[in-house]
């Protein structure tokens, strides 16, 4: 039996290619196999930067004579869920419903239709208490198919059935002023006020809630939303989520101090943090939110640009197969380091004998501004030298267009604001990689690396956050190939993506994706947009830049989609932030600035007031008159550079100095 992973684009597979395990990719072939041996299929699902999924691995799947039951008993499957999240996605429904909870590594055990009958998550070598080994569970699953298997076929039908009774459309329900106010109180109740975020451990960054609050309290001044901004946004900031020393936020933190991560760094929570702390430096003038701003986009072009243009997956949780290595310390290697600065910076940043991590090491944090900034980044940069030095993690340098998607609209709205020029330029690179390899025949695929596409078809999400980071790229650089390109994608998400015979509702896979035992629907929000929430934002957004004949069409999609999302936002906000700020742009206009001038310097400073000024999910874009249907028929005034605010459908008289501008946007 061969293991057929060694072509994969996907590095987690990769990964896998050496394993004595007969992997197969997910495949029609595979499924095939399975009915050909009338064996069922064990299903393994991960991603490279999972600090389990390599834990198990090591243990399980690397081990001869646990690879020998696989093989003998099952097709093995083993699927990347950043490359496959169509699949991942029904399977983790039916984990969650089989055993109250879900993760990676995910292992489930199917019938040779697909169908599954037994799901978990991390089995370990040896029994542990409420838990069997990997191998007992093999030998279970195995005589229990040889003895009873109709029974297990029947089981796996019933699950299939619950499955698809749970998946249809919400009930539409109005998304309006009292719920929005209603979405803050319920987020209040939930925040941790002593240590910033919401709920307990583990904590994960909730950036979409915070876009949401920003905006609410830009909308309405509401003290109360900032509140929860500000106070969660400094502790993530302070704590060993953040990296102190090269900018750039881990996946969560174990604990609800926010003091130790789970180390991986994700290409989407940075591009979604970064978005939030440019934000909030802008409506607070926090200069620790700006520095964390900076520094995470830095982050994202440092770390994870690709060859090619685009933006690399992740890094992982571990180096040398340990969890953390690269970035803990104890007091001791800091005065190796620093001499006699080494007992300060174990002050400044929590470096402690006890350790607050392992084994006596510490997670860096910044708790408080240091009283000495020179001395400080004297400190920093020496420290990151010597850990540039140390083994690093890997990198998962698949290109995924979603991700993608949200480190282009990022990039773009904090290069405006900050005016960081160098990030719009990457971002237009990484819009010009995806354009040029993902899109195929006419669709979009989901991933690709190293320049090589994948076969996996583009989900919603990848339509839709592709889309938004396009026409961020628009309003950045007037450039119309990028609203041109963004209105196809939307238009070819609006038709494959909708749920027919519920106007509003949207399926995960297109209506001519490859047919699984449930097609996934999955309006919440969890640690990134999901599809159907992004395509609401960037419809809004679309309706105000792609012109009148496209406008009505757009507005009324975003408002149809969002009434389905109305319950979900009452009952648990917490999961429907990306919605809520979709919301919070139709409750204010969206305001929209349209700025005309004969050339940049022209209309330079009335850009930059408006992207200084304009409400999260508003519209900026300047240039020369009639250049973009947001510009057309708005002429200079008296040969001036002029700009042009509108809320909604109601448009004030143009204006053509900086301060009549800001005049104009605060009423």
């Amino acid at each position: 039996m061969a293991n057929r992973l060694a072509t994969a684009t996907s590095p987690y597979l990769l990964q896998h290619a050496g394993n004595p395990v007969a992997w197969w990719p997910w495949s029609a072939d595979a499924l095939a196999e399975a009915r050909r041996r009338d064996v069922p299929i064990l299903l393994s699902v991960g991603y490279a930067a999972c600090h389990w999924c390599h834990v198990m691995a090591h243990e399980s799947f690397e081990d001869a004579d646990t690879a020998r039951l696989m093989n003998e008993n099952f097709v093995n499957i083993k699927v990347d869920r950043e490359e496959r999240p169509d699949i991942d996605a029904v399977y983790m429904t039916a984990t969650q419903a089989m055993s109250g909870q879900g993760g990676w590594p995910m292992t489930c055990f199917l019938t040779p239709e697909g169908e599954p009958f037994h799901c978990g998550t991390y089995y370990p070598p040896q029994p542990r208490p409420g838990m069997p080994s990997f191998q007992q569970l093999l030998f279970a699953v195995a005589q229990a198919w040889r003895e009873r298997r109709e029974e297990l076929r029947e089981g796996a039908g019933r699950i299939v059935e619950q499955l698809a009774r749970q998946a249809g459309p919400l009930p539409e329900a109005a998304v309006d002023e009292r719920v929005l106010t209603g979405a803050v109180e319920k987020l209040a109740a939930d925040a941790d006020r002593a240590r910033g975020g919401f709920g307990g451990a583990p904590k994960f960054p909730p950036s979409m809630v915070l876009e949401f609050l920003l905006r609410h309290h830009e909308r309405t001044g509401s003290a109360a939303a900032l509140s929860l901004v500000d106070e969660c946004a400094a502790a993530m900031a302070g704590g060993g989520m953040y990296d102190q020393l090269a900018g750039g936020f881990a996946r969560y933190s174990v604990d609800a101090d926010w003091v130790v991560p789970h180390f991986e760094k994700m290409l989407y929570d940075n591009a979604l943090l970064l978005r939030v702390y440019a934000h909030l430096a802008r409506v607070t003038g926090s200069a620790r939110a700006l520095a964390v701003a900076r520094e995470t986009g830095e982050f994202i072009l440092d770390q994870l640009g690709t060859e090619e243009g685009g933006f690399a997956a992740s890094l992982d949780a571990d180096t040398l197969g340990e969890e953390g290595l690269t970035y803990v310390w104890t007091p001791g290697e800091l005065q190796e380091v620093l001499g006699e600065e080494g007992q300060w910076a174990a002050q400044v940043f929590g470096v402690t004998e006890l350790g607050t991590f392992e084994r006596g090491r510490s997670v860096l944090q910044l708790r408080r501004e240091p009283d000495d900034p020179a001395r400080f980044e004297r400190v920093r940069a020496a420290l990151l030298s010597v850990r540039d030095r140390r083994p690093q993690p890997g990198r998962d340098d698949k290109v995924i267009a979603a991700w993608n998607g949200l480190a282009i609209t990022a990039l773009c709205e904090a290069g405006v604001a900050l005016n960081e020029p160098r990030w719009i330029e990457a971002a237009d690179r990484a819009a010009v990689a995806i354009s040029d390899i993902h899109w195929v025949d006419g669709r979009l695929r989901r991933s690709s690396r190293h320049g090589q596409v994948s076969e996996a078809a583009g989900v919603l999400e990848d339509y839709a956050c592709f889309a938004d980071g396009l026409l961020a790229l628009h309003q950045a650089t007037g450039d119309p190939r990028w609203l041109e390109d963004a209105t196809r994608l939307l238009d070819i998400a609006l038709e494959r993506f909708a749920a027919g015979d519920a106007p509003g509702a949207y399926h995960d896979t297109a209506d001519d994706a490859e047919t699984l035992v449930q097609r996934p629907s999955d309006p919440a929000d969890n640690a990134s947009p999901s599809g159907a929430s992004a395509l609401a934002n960037a419809l809004v957004t679309a309706s105000v830049l792609a012109g009148s004949e496209r406008a009505a069409a757009y507005r009324d999609a975003a408002e149809q989609a969002l009434s389905r999302a109305g319950q979900l936002i009452t009952k648990v906000p917490r999961f429907a932030g990306h919605w809520l700020s979709a919301a919070e742009a139709l409750a204010a206009g969206p305001v929209q600035v349209a700025v005309v001038g004969l050339d940049p310097e022209a209309w330079s400073e009335l850009r930059t007031t408006a992207a200084q000024l304009v409400h999260g999910g508003g519209v900026v874009l300047a240039g020369l008159p009639d250049s973009a249907p947001l510009l057309a028929e708005r002429p200079l005034v008296d040969g001036a550079a002029a700009a042009y605010v509108c809320h909604g459908y109601v448009c004030d008289r143009p204006v053509t100095s900086a301060d009549a501008l800001e005049a104009a946007l605060a009423r």
